[in-house]
């Protein structure tokens, strides 16, 4: 699996990208890999299930969310610099691996993705049968 370069805001950007003005921070990350596939571990805080989202697009898997930040109900807010944090990834999936069997979850703003290998490129053992 090899990263995506082009992890910035592109000039395409959504209107609420460009009205909030905010850089996107790239998550940090880490990949395992056994024969049946990867399970790639991202870092979100703050990240809630409704503000994360995954899509897989030809060779493509993109994860991005939006962080939030709590205001207590019972307080005004006057001055506001605290930016929640959009974070955006993207890398490239190579032929070996099933799109339709990724599985994701969320637990403390920590995502877990489990990517499976394709049945045909899994390795197998081979029985032999003696006589």
């Amino acid at each position: 699996m090899n990263e995506r370069k082009d992890l910035t805001v592109p000039a395409e950007a959504s209107a609420a990208d460009k009205r909030d003005a905010r850089g996107v921070t790239v998550p940090a990350v880490d990949i395992f890999e056994d024969p049946e596939g990867i399970t790639l571990i991202a870092d979100l805080p703050g990240v809630s299930k409704e503000r994360l989202r995954i899509n897989v697009e030809s060779d493509v898997l993109a994860i991005e969310g939006e962080a939030s930040v709590a205001t207590p109900a019972d307080l005004r807010l006057v001055l506001g610099e605290l930016r929640a944090p959009l974070f955006r990834r993207a890398f490239k999936l190579g032929q070996e691996f099933d799109r339709a069997e990724i599985n994701a979850s969320l637990k403390q703003g920590v995502l877990t993705l489990r990517i499976p290998r394709v049945r045909e490129a899994q390795p197998r053992q081979i029985p032999v049968v003696a006589g």
